[in-house]
Order: C-alpha cells, then sequence, then structure tokens
C-alpha cells in the first residue's frame, strides 16, 4: 500500500466545514491467516481543511490492498493514517464493513479530529 499514490486538490472552501462522504463497496484485500479474499464496503466521512482527497489516486491506493494479507482492523487505521497525513482533513472517520464470512461479520471505526 503506497501512500504516494494518494493526491490531493485544493479545497475552494476552507472557511466553510462541509462533510464529504466516500463510498467503496466493492473493497477487496485478502485474509493473512487464510489466504482467503476479504469483502468490505469501505466508508470514508471528513471534514476537508485545505484539501480535498482526489478520487481517482483514492481507487488506485484501493486496489492496493487486493492482494494484499492483512486484518481488517489494519486496513481500517492504515487507510486512516495514510489518508489524514495526505489531506489534513478538520476530522475524519473511517469505518469499514466486512462481509460475513463463517457467518460472522465485522464492522471497524476510527476517527481522528485536528488539534485546535
Amino acid at each position: 500500500m503506497k501512500r504516494e499514490i494518494l493526491e490531493v486538490f485544493d479545497n475552494s472552501y476552507p472557511g466553510r466545514d462541509y462533510t464529504i462522504e466516500i463510498v467503496n463497496p466493492e473493497f477487496t484485500s485478502v485474509c493473512p491467516k487464510t489466504g482467503l479474499p476479504d469483502f468490505g464496503t469501505i466508508t470514508i466521512t471528513y471534514v476537508p481543511d485545505r484539501s480535498c482527497i482526489e478520487l481517482k489516486s483514492l481507487k488506485y491506493y484501493f486496489l492496493e490492498f487486493r492482494n494484499s494479507g492483512i486484518f481488517y482492523e489494519n486496513i481500517t487505521n492504515r487507510l486512516i493514517d495514510d489518508l489524514v497525513a495526505v489531506c489534513r482533513p478538520k476530522s475524519m472517520t473511517v469505518k469499514t464493513d466486512w462481509n460475513a464470512r463463517g457467518g460472522i461479520t465485522e464492522s471497524v471505526t476510527v476517527s481522528y479530529t485536528a488539534e485546535a
């Protein structure tokens, strides 16, 4: 997973708080224990500051996880770390909802708020 893939663009309204929600219902990765594919929905909700996430670069960033053996919790935390580092939002929440495997589903949520 290469953070360098992520691009941003200038927020035209940095003085106004507004919320951006990005949903990827087709996220895939691989279970590091079994090697089986994991399928989930990634929801990113953020209030931008000076920059916004460019969606095409985000799509290619997501594809980096496709063949990576990584736990759900690590994916969720990695996503917020990388996205916050690149776009420096006022606040951000990343929620990952994972499809059932063996009758069990899981959701992981992590949030960030910039220091005032």
